[in-house]
């Protein structure tokens, strides 16, 4: 007996391995700094849980429609309006099982044989495999660091082919926590406009914007932009509720219907509980963010600072998102056998119980990702054990 051929073209998402080795080091009473945490350490606010417990208790505990619940399309629906004056119809707006699975029936419903999704570099990791699974070429575009990590007009000209069916951005980014501005979005409108490709924008890291800077949907640019744009968010990031799994998409009404038929095959609709508790978040839990926002304001302030204090690390102050991606490259070779980023990381992990990322999961040697989504107290912890182990190197 064999598996499908297309398990070969994956492999378990790097991340998760690293989260399991730190876990199980923890589990041996190993205090671990994690810097590896892709998700908010806040509790879900009080207006969510509330919900979803009253969502129990009323008996809200069977199916609703495939796609998701009229009340929840209708919340969604106002906080595009809202937020980015984008204007939705429920035909146009399902509701998955987080974000990861909306941008998965993206690629199920969009992708085949022959076909070629542009991805710019450093990547979230699961967007490439999600491609192959899908017998799609994941067309890799290495951004630059002078370039704030973002694809330009030259890198987008010199990707776009006569198969080329989507391009996949993210903004605010995982790992570097890069935002599209309105003018970088500007610089490569012409090209997205004139090219026959879905634009793909995963905005889930949205509210995580610092310095009083504005947040810009590539779809709230033009009408043009808009019917090629399939937007993916969440509740997971925004809201803490990483464990509810909710996501959505906004889009063309021929892939979302496409969307909801498949989910109708796969998984049905989401739970409905969390959808109660998604709907009160984000009706009600704008006060939430904003705590939340500042207060990682000031730890990626910390972060930053220290990290650049120590030698052979230059660290990017990024705009959004709650990550770092500093440049290790100038501590790579000190020691023979630390030669990448991901020996390094081991032996952050190994020497020091300091949990990281390395930066060759997101097609970026010579770099880490941390997240500051931990207490100030487990950072300062942490960056001290990091300078530690530079300077025994």
């Amino acid at each position: 007996m064999t598996l499908a051929k297309r398990m070969s073209r994956i492999a378990p998402s790097p991340t998760m391995a690293i989260s399991a080795k730190t876990n199980a080091m923890i589990a041996k009473g190993i205090r671990v700094i994690d810097f590896g945490l892709g998700q908010p350490e806040f509790k879900t606010p009080d207006v969510a849980s509330e919900a979803g417990i009253r969502a129990i208790r009323d008996g809200y505990t069977k199916y609703t429609a495939t796609s998701g619940a009229d009340d929840l399309k209708s919340a969604i629906i106002e906080k595009l309006q809202n937020d980015h004056q984008l204007s939705y119809s429920k035909k146009e707006v399902i509701v998955s099982c987080g974000a990861k699975h909306t941008l998965y029936n993206i690629a199920q419903v969009l992708f085949e044989e022959g076909d070629e999704v542009i991805i710019p570099a450093p990547y979230w990791v699961t967007y490439p495999d999600q491609v192959r699974l899908n017998g799609a070429t994941p067309v890799i575009v290495k951004t630059r660091e002078e370039d704030r990590f973002l694809i330009t007009k030259d890198l987008l000209k010199g990707a776009i082919t006569p198969r080329t069916k989507a391009i996949i951005l993210n903004s605010p980014s995982n790992p570097t926590g890069s935002v599209y501005t309105e003018k970088d979005f500007n610089d490569i409108a012409e090209l997205l406009i004139s090219a026959s490709l879905f634009i793909i924008s995963d905005e889930i890291y949205e509210k995580f914007i610092y310095d009083g800077k504005k947040y810009t949907s590539i779809a709230s640019l033009s009408p043009d932009l808009k019917k090629k744009t399939i937007v993916v968010n969440g509740v997971s990031k925004s809201y803490s509720m990483t464990g509810w799994r909710i996501g959505y998409a906004a889009g063309p009404a021929d892939v979302i219907e496409a969307m909801s038929t498949l989910q109708s095959q796969t998984t049905s609709n989401p739970t409905s509980i969390s959808q109660k508790a998604a709907v009160a978040a984000l009706k009600e839990g704008g006060p939430f963010i904003l705590n939340m926002v500042s207060e990682y304001s000031s730890r990626r302030g910390l972060m930053v600072e220290q990290l650049n204090k120590i030698p052979g690390i230059v660290c990017p102050n990024p705009a959004g998102a709650f990550y770092v991606f500093p440049n290790v490259s100038g501590l790579l070779g000190k020691r023979s056998t630390i030669n990448s980023s991901s020996a390094f990381a081991e032996y952050l992990l190994d020497d020091y119980a300091v949990s990281t990322i390395p930066g060759e999961p997101f097609g970026m040697d010579g770099y880490l990702r941390l997240s500051y989504a931990a207490p100030q107290d487990a950072l300062i912890e942490g960056l001290d054990k990091i300078k530690k182990a530079v300077l025994n190197l």
